[in-house]
Parts: C-alpha cells; structure tokens; sequence
C-alpha cells in the first residue's frame, strides 16, 4: 500500500513539465515571496555558512535564485522527475533525490534550510518529524525558511491541492512546531496572493540558536 510520501513522489513525477512551465517564472510576479528568500539569503550570508538546501526543490528554480543570491545552494526532492528536470535546466548545480524526513547532510552543516511549500502535503501528525529533520542539518545560528498556505481557523485543513492533498494551518500553531522542534521563530509575513483557494500565504523565519 502506497504511503503519503509515494503517492505525493508519483503525483509530481506526472506533472514535471507543466508544473516547471508554470512555476519557474512565478517568484517575478510574487514580490511578497521573492522578498522574503531575498532576505533569507542575506541572513544567511551574515551567518558566514553558505551552504545552503532547498528542500524539496521542485524544478531548481529557487535552488538557481538562491545562487545567484550568494549562496552554495543545492536542491533536494522526493520526485526523481523533478531532480532530472532541475539538472538539465541548471547544470552547474547539484540536486539529488531524497526524502524530507532522511535528508543526505551531515549533522549541523547547513548555513540555511529553505522549505517553499515543500511541507504542505505532509500529514499533520507527521510533521514535526520534519521540522526535527531539518533541524538535524542546521549549524548553530542557522536558519529557516519555511512557507506554506495558511488558514484563519485554529486546525490545519486538508484540501485538494491541484497536485496531490494538502494542508492549510494556522500561523501560530505553525509557529509553534517550529518552537518545539527547537527554532526561534523572529520574522513573518502573511499576505493574500488572491488565490482561488481562499488560502493565505505564509513565510515563517525561525533561528536555530
């Protein structure tokens, strides 16, 4: 029986070419969003550790943007798909397949984590399995940026994401996992992208002291 995580592999695997058509260009048209990985980057910059992963990388666009950025980015994602789209697209950086909750870093490595919507189809329970994860990788004073689509309520809501399910949650319990995984979240932006969904987007950045 298929889990989450292989459903969610397979369901992006389907839709590389349409999905990189539609969002590789995206961030030049989300200036919220741009601006937030704008100053992700400076922040780590200023930690004098620039490795940095975007996890769950998609088709290596924002793996690109956080080099041209300054940093030594590299991207990660479950879907094989996606990693051999990301590689041709930008040859001179690395991508490499892998799971969310086994990431291939040593312990303490990273200058920066950038998680874009990557967490959003992660069932709620299993989440700060994650968080711990991306946790593991970040040297002291490393940082997090985590986005994800937000809800008003006070529960995360799983709605059906054009891709495969995903979930909505509340800024602050989103927060609050980040807090318990043991981040400080000191920055956030929550903003209405006017997305027929009726979701929010949120930009978390949270600090490993």
């Amino acid at each position: 029986m298929m889990g989450h995580q292989d459903k969610t592999r397979a369901a992006y695997d389907g839709v590389v070419e349409l999905y990189a058509s539609m969002f590789a260009n995206r961030l030049e048209t989300r200036p919220f969003a741009r601006n937030m990985i704008g100053t992700f980057a400076e922040l780590v910059r200023g930690t004098g550790n620039l490795q940095v992963a975007d996890v769950g990388c998609g088709p290596g666009h924002l793996t690109a943007m956080l080099h041209d950025l300054g940093l030594e980015a590299f991207g990660l994602d479950l879907s094989p798909a996606m990693i051999e789209h990301a590689r041709r697209a930008h040859p001179a950086l690395r991508f490499e397949e892998a799971r969310m909750e086994d990431l291939p870093v040593e312990d303490g490595a990273l200058g920066g984590v950038l998680a874009h919507y990557s967490m959003i189809h992660t069932p709620p329970g299993e989440l700060p399995a994650l968080l711990a994860e991306q946790v593991r990788v970040l040297a002291p004073g490393g940082l997090l940026l985590a986005s994800f689509f937000a809800t008003d309520g006070p529960e995360p809501v799983r709605f059906d994401h054009k891709v495969t399910p995903a979930y909505s949650w509340p800024v602050d319990r989103f927060a609050e996992l980040l807090a318990g995984a043991g981040l400080v979240p000191f920055a956030r932006l929550l903003h209405d992208p006017a997305s027929e969904r009726g979701y929010l987007d949120a930009h978390l950045l949270a600090r490993l002291p």
